[in-house]
This record gives structure tokens, sequence and C-alpha cells, in this order.
């Protein structure tokens, strides 16, 4: 499978807890396929969603060349803080977006623990914000109009937290969960979700995406 592109932006937003090296492997594949690729950093346990989301797109917006598409490549809460940038900003010449794991209705395993001082201490403030609450933070978020690719995982490297699930899930988020009614595409792959941005396949799945507004299947 090959794909071409114009020179493009990418802008990669890793998950809570996380850094930015997370997302090594996926910027490398991106930038061997001729994208510009910004690989953001952000403190995502300091502050809220809100504030996370202003300063660090806003930021790598930015890093952006003024005169290319730009497009996102994000990991669990990095889609959340992307959906909370779009509810009250416009970003000219948006492209496509890929999810990774995001918990787009939120998470039950937050519902479980978020009232646990560990929990706080390992997530901060803006994990308290990830819970399945409709009345809550994520389910008030409303639909963007962009191409969302979303992949979903399905295997889970701890049965006990799995066990907290009602449904099949990656370890942190159900694939229910991932899903927008908005979405142009939805997979599901057999992969767990601290890790599935590293891949092979969901690599594959991403760069296909960003080219086609689609993910492949089998027959191509």
């Amino acid at each position: 499978m090959t794909t071409t592109n114009p020179a493009e932006c990418v802008i990669l937003l890793h998950g809570l807890a996380r850094t930015h090296r997370s997302m090594n492997k996926m910027a490398k594949h991106l930038e061997r396929k001729g994208y510009i690729v910004f690989n953001v950093g952000y403190p995502s346990t300091k502050y809220p969603i809100e504030t996370l989301a202003q300063k660090t797109i806003s930021q790598a917006i930015d890093n952006c060349p003024s005169n290319t598409k730009i497009n996102f490549v994000t990991h669990s809460m990095g889609g959340i803080l992307l959906r909370q940038y779009l509810q009250h900003s416009t970003i000219e010449k948006l492209a496509r977006i890929v999810m990774l794991g995001p918990p787009n209705k939120g998470s039950e395993l937050v519902d479980k623990f978020h009232q646990f001082s560990l929990f706080i201490h390992i997530n901060g403030p803006a994990g308290k914000q990830l819970g399945t609450s409709h009345s809550g933070f994520i389910n008030r978020l409303k639909p963007i109009q962009i191409d969302v690719g979303i992949i979903a995982g399905s295997r889970s490297l701890n049965p006990l937290l799995s066990s907290l699930f009602p449904e099949d899930n990656d370890g942190k988020v159900s694939i229910h969960s991932t899903k927008l009614v908005e979405m142009s595409d939805h997979i599901t792959l057999p992969v767990s979700h601290s890790f599935m941005m590293n891949n092979s396949i969901v690599i594959e799945q991403t760069l296909y995406f960003l080219e086609n507004g689609r993910f492949y299947t089998e027959n191509e």
C-alpha cells in the first residue's frame, strides 16, 4: 500500500499522563510520507481540559506554514482537547482528524476511581473530566464538522480493569465510547489503549485515512 500527498501539516496530540515521546514512532512514519509533523507535548495532568486545549492547540497551529492544510492525529484525551478547541475556534485549512482510542463518551474507569486521591494525583483535573455522565464535561461537547476517522482497540493488558466495563474495551476506553455521531469512519483493531499508536496496522490505517478520508479494508 502506497500513498502520496502534498506537503501538509500534521499535529500530534498525546494522551493523559503521557508525553510527546509516546507519539514518536507515529511522527517518524508521517515524516517519511512527506508530512510536516509537529509532535506536541503538554502538561496533561496539571490543568483542566479547557486550559490545555486553548494553549496547546493554538501554539501548535502557529507552527504550521500558513499556506498548508492542517491535520491532527490524537491519542486518547488528545482527541478531547481537539474537540474542546473546536467548540469555540475555527482552524483554517483544517483537513482531517484521526483519533486513536478517544474517550468520546467518557471512560467507566473514571466513574469508578475519580474520587480516589491516588487517581487525582496521577491524572490531575483533566482526568476527572473524563467520566461518562450525560451532564458531564465530555457529553456536553457539540459535534465537530470535519472528516474524523476513529480507531478503537479491543485488547486489554489488564483483565481486572477490563472487568469493570460492561462491554468490549481496550483496557481504558470501551469501543462504544470511542464513537462520534459525526465520524466519517470507524474501525476496531486488536490493540491495547496504551500502545496502539505504535502498532504498525494502526499507523498504516492512520496514514491511509489522512490520504483518503476513510480506512482501508482487507480487500484493498
